[in-house]
């Protein structure tokens, strides 16, 4: 596995982080030394390449060239070799159907996001300048699906932002019920010096907030499950990675774990599994005899 930067720094700022105030406004770098540098990751036998940035969809807009983050993972798709493409982080504002349609083309991007939506009231979307409401976050995830129906999507949300009430948090679980992610990364709001949040009046207690949280990861963790028992007894090309004790991890094309018997000289190769059982967190399977 690899991760390369393909951009610096953030012009969203957000009123809750501190990342454009430490690390500055977006800075692209240029296509052609992402290029060869993945041409390099490629010839190195590298299987699995990440993009990183703050937000990996603005990228491009500062360059004096007419191209986008689509036009990148094309292009770099289109390398030769046996290997694939992820990135992150998304952000949903700059999230377009012309990603989605490059991811749906090409065998070699990885059929996952991670587009985080942090609240799913519009007024507290406000509030935190995300720039984009419930509605048009949700129109993403249906083309997404439209296009790549066995995309995997996961996601980031904040619980308890300042002001947000027990109605608006319901949002947010409506929200997480319609869209059915796969996994969830979920923080109770901490304030970040300097940032305009810090300074917002916050009258829930930590009580209060830790009591919703609760209730996201109950509804999560049943929507977990629940994919996770739709791959029993599918089969998937995973790439593995690592060993975890006596068992082998590998990850989907979507990005999920999964746990299989097997000798450590697999690892760093594609294979087929089948998927025998799971958790609410990894998936358990048995590699396929060619």
């Amino acid at each position: 596995k690899a991760w390369l930067s393909v951009m610096y720094g953030c012009n969203n700022f957000c009123t809750y982080c501190i990342v454009p105030y430490v690390r500055g406004r977006e800075r692209s770098r240029q296509p052609g030394d992402i290029r060869r540098e993945v041409e390099e990751l490629i010839e190195k036998g590298y299987k699995d390449i990440t993009l990183l940035g703050q937000n990996v969809n603005s990228y491009g807009k500062d360059l004096e060239l007419d191209v986008d983050f689509a036009d990148l993972l094309k292009m770099l798709s289109e390398l030769p070799g046996d290997f694939v493409l992820r990135f992150m982080t998304s952000h949903p504002k700059d999230a377009s159907k012309k990603l989605f349609d490059t991811m749906a083309a090409s065998p070699k991007i990885a059929k996952h996001i991670h587009l985080p939506f942090q609240a799913g009231n519009d007024r507290v979307l406000r509030a935190m300048n995300r720039r984009y409401t419930a509605e048009q976050y949700l129109s993403l995830v249906r083309y997404a699906r439209q296009v790549m129906p066995e995309i995997v999507l996961t996601s980031d949300v904040i619980v308890g932002f300042p002001g947000e009430t027990d109605e608006e948090f319901e949002d947010t679980l409506k929200l997480v019920e319609t869209v059915g992610y796969d996994a969830l990364f979920t923080f109770i709001f901490s304030p970040r010096e300097g940032t305009p949040a810090a300074e917002m009046p916050d009258p829930y207690t930590r009580q209060e907030k830790q009591a919703r949280f609760d209730r996201l990861l109950d509804l999560q963790n049943r929507i977990s499950q629940e994919k996770h028992n739709a791959y029993v007894g599918r089969t998937f090309r995973v790439l593995i990675d690592g060993a975890d004790g006596e068992m082998l991890t590998a990850r989907t094309d979507g990005g999920r774990l999964v746990r299989l018997k097997g000798d450590t000289g697999l690892i760093g190769s594609f294979q087929e599994v089948v998927i025998t059982g799971n958790t609410t967190w990894s998936l358990v399977g048995e590699r396929k005899e060619n």
